[in-house]
């Protein structure tokens, strides 16, 4: 492999592992979903992964009186609606 290649690499992991990963627990047509995706994609350094809690039995009874829904991947500590992007900021700390 070549040193270019390596060096690639590793700079593309250490980006990855800087950013913060969101969950949003969501439907479709639903849009206060849509505004808490709005507000979370502001946030610089996350990745906001869209998950529709229709397609899981477990989901939808876990959040589908709950959405929108954030949740940290790495903690699992999670954000109900309503909130704002200085909640996010604090979910994220």
């Amino acid at each position: 492999m070549c040193f270019n290649c390596i060096f690639t690499e590793k700079f593309t992991l250490k980006i990855l592992s800087m950013i913060r990963q969101l969950y949003l627990y969501s439907t479709s047509h639903c849009h206060l979903c849509d505004l808490a995706y709005l507000l979370a994609i502001k946030i610089p350094d996350i990745s906001v992964n869209v998950i529709d809690v229709a397609d899981d039995e477990f989901l939808l009874a876990e959040y589908g009186v709950r959405i929108p829904v954030l949740q940290r991947q790495d903690t699992k500590m999670e954000l109900n609606w309503p909130f704002s992007e200085a909640d996010i900021q604090e979910l994220l700390k």
